[in-house]
């Protein structure tokens, strides 16, 4: 079933909200640091020796050695989970290499909505 123009004119309407709200999102978030293998490997072994001492805690019926194991576990998704602050992901970058500003990425968030809103107004570059 068709929609009609009025709810065609709502659908496309919410669309370019949500793409422009997600952008902003995006370019906000901080989020683009990669992410920290050493520490990644770190919690994973964490994490495996959490299960070996969850399931030698169950083999031997002892309770508190498997809440323990749980606990290393969960040490380790924490520490495999944690993302890098700006100062420890600064540090840890070549000397040679500058970092952007974050209003470089704002420009270019702006500039691609303004892209986005001129293509769905019929307008071209």
């Amino acid at each position: 079933m068709p929609l009609s123009d009025n709810e065609q004119r709502l659908l496309d309407e919410m669309e370019r909200n949500l793409y422009k709200n997600e952008a902003d999102v995006v370019s906000t978030s901080g989020l683009t640091r990669a992410p920290n293998y050493s520490a990644i490997v770190i919690g994973v072994l964490i994490g495996l020796v959490g299960i070996i001492t969850m399931v030698v805690g169950v083999y031997v019926s002892m309770t508190i050695v498997g809440i323990v194991g749980f606990a290393v576990l969960f040490a380790g998704v924490m520490v495999a989970a944690t993302i890098p602050s700006k100062s420890a992901a600064s540090a840890t970058s070549p000397r040679g290499a500058s970092a952007k500003p974050a209003t470089s990425n704002t420009n270019l968030m702006d500039r691609l909505n303004e892209r986005w809103d001129r293509r769905q107004g019929g307008d071209r570059f």
